[in-house]
């Protein structure tokens, strides 16, 4: 079995063992931090719409309203760019195979690490249908000893929590269990998905972009 982890993998390891759900202090789970409003740079020029179209001001950048909210019309200053996040965004949701519990364990791990109010404030459109209520995602955050989890459950979101924080720390034991687990098209699903959740959250909560009004499902 593979022990070289690196300083950091050691860190994480000696944490475990204290058995706490969330080893990483910014991990544990706290009302999401209100995002600050800028304030105007007077030698910075203000940004230009077209005619009729308002601007948007979030924690960094500004940019104009389209409509789709914050999460989304930011990315659209380069169209390009964020027609192909969205293009993976809608691939993730509505392409992958994994139970609805599973990807929302690691979808909520990897929303906790990140601090992204936006990720923080969505839910599963099939809630219901799959048995996920508020309680669903408390018990996640202690995926270490919940037996309200089944192993899979569990395993998703250790898988996340490993992929986000210290990807070196996904030893040969911890490997075992996930193949016991899961298949291997389940494995590249699980990790295109944490991908995908781990980038465009952090895009998120560095633009302090905020969570809209509405609740979004997905």
């Amino acid at each position: 079995m593979s022990r070289h982890f690196g300083s950091r993998s050691a860190v994480w390891a000696a944490k475990r063992d204290g058995i706490r759900p969330f080893p990483h202090p910014k991990v544990r789970w706290r009302p999401p931090t209100p995002t600050p409003t800028p304030t105007p740079d007077p030698e910075r020029p203000a940004p230009e719409a077209a005619e009729g179209v308002s601007i948007s001001t979030v924690a960094r950048i500004t940019f104009p309203e389209r409509g789709l909210g914050e999460h989304a019309d930011w990315a659209l200053l380069r169209p390009e760019i964020g027609a192909g996040m969205g293009a993976l965004s809608s691939a993730v949701y509505e392409k992958s195979q994994l139970d609805l519990r599973e990807r929302e364990a690691a979808r909520w791990t990897i929303a906790l690490i990140n601090d992204c109010v936006v990720c923080q404030g969505t839910r599963a459109k099939h809630a219901d249908d799959a048995g996920i209520d508020e309680d669903f995602y408390v018990q996640v955050t202690e995926w270490r000893t919940s037996d309200a989890l089944t192993e899979r459950e569990r395993l998703a979101a250790e898988f996340a929590f490993r992929f986000a924080l210290d990807h070196q720390a996904m030893d040969d034991e911890f490997w075992g269990r996930v193949r016991r687990a899961y298949k291997d098209d389940e494995i590249a699903d699980l990790t295109m998905c944490c991908g995908a959740w781990l980038g465009m959250g952090r895009m998120l909560a560095v633009l302090g972009v905020r969570a809209p009004e509405q609740r979004l499902l997905v």
